[in-house]
């Protein structure tokens, strides 16, 4: 339990953070998710001193392992300084500074600052809009309780973004508005259910790790059979130039099949490169249709029909080897 006591220092959240005037000395951020490892990097590359204190064994925790890895290796190169499973126990002055302590190994470690950025995770903001008034339900979360057409329980309210949920996410809420302006016009004739199928997310640190889909933790959990593809975007030649010569494509697809899982990217504009998954997962087409599409060279996309081909590589059966192997003779043979 983390105990917070009155003190008077200097703390922020996400939302407040941006209007600080003044370069944190010693920066003290809670938090290794998405918000808090964004800008645990980011201040630090600014040239604050800054220390991140993150529960969990790994940054990212919803990542696979070894994404997590590369992100935490990008932060020590930056000087930063990750303490990871490291559980904060209370605020304190001594001597008119300001510490964090924390429990790690059954030790107590305290930790100097003099700016907190909280981002522990948010909470939607239901309250004191009239919601309980009009009887609005809410869930067990705490969000406004919707179905599937994004409408509440009064039938002409309907409710998108983050006091929505599931997903905390500005592109969520723009796809959610749509059911919610057309849901409201065309009902009670008709709705539209939202598709959540191929939800995207990136985490803006470098390298910057985008996700749509099924990573290998989650298949592991589900009990999903899966293969995994990867291609390393350090042999890639437009990552090689723009020196970001670093990342990985890992795909997630049925055994023997093309069809995707679910992918991963870690690299430089994985937002951007992952763009093309989520289109194919979207419309039912797998690895085979990237492979075959003609992708721009030089481009960091291009790391997404590399990573085809490895898979198809991989997915070359025996009896198509023979086949091969026999018409070459036959051609050596006679011509």
């Amino acid at each position: 339990m983390l105990i917070f006591v009155f003190l008077q220092f200097s703390s922020e959240l996400s939302d407040t953070i941006w209007n600080i005037r003044k370069q944190p000395g010693k920066l003290l951020v809670l938090g290794g998710g998405p918000i808090g490892s964004e800008l645990t990097q980011a201040f630090a590359r600014l040239g604050c001193d800054v220390t991140q204190v993150q529960r969990n064994k790994r940054l990212l925790p919803k990542e696979d392992p070894e994404v997590s890895q590369m992100v935490l290796e990008s932060f020590q190169k930056d000087g930063i300084n990750v303490l990871l499973q490291h559980t904060p126990k209370k605020f304190f002055k001594r001597e008119g500074k300001d510490f964090l302590e924390c429990e790690h190994n059954g030790s107590s470690v305290e930790i100097p600052f003099d700016t907190l950025l909280v981002a522990l995770g948010r909470k939607a903001n239901t309250t004191g809009f009239g919601l309980e008034e009009l009887g609005v339900e809410l869930s067990p979360r705490g969000t406004i309780q919707v179905d599937e057409t994004m409408r509440t329980n009064i039938p002409n309210i309907y409710a998108c973004g983050d006091v929505a949920g599931p997903y905390q996410f500005t592109h969520i809420a723009a796809h959610q508005a749509w059911y919610c302006a057309v849901n409201s016009m065309i009902s009670p004739f008709w709705g539209f259910k939202v598709d959540y199928s191929t939800v995207p997310w990136s985490t803006f640190t470098d390298p910057e790790v985008a996700r749509s889909g099924l990573n290998e933790l989650e298949a592991k959990e589900q009990g999903i059979p899966y293969e995994v593809t990867t291609y390393g975007i350090d042999d890639l030649d437009r990552a090689i130039a723009d020196e970001a010569a670093y990342g990985t494509v890992k795909v997630l697809t049925v055994p023997g099949k093309d069809k995707i899982l679910g992918v991963t990217i870690a690299g430089l504009h994985a937002g951007d490169i992952i763009a093309e998954y989520i289109a194919a997962m979207k419309h039912g087409f797998g690895m085979n249709k990237i492979l075959g599409t003609i992708h721009i060279y030089p481009t960091l996309a291009e790391s997404n029909k590399f990573a085809a081909g490895n898979w198809k590589k991989n997915n070359v059966t025996e009896k198509t080897l023979a086949w091969g192997e026999r018409i070459n003779r036959w051609r050596r043979d006679y011509f």
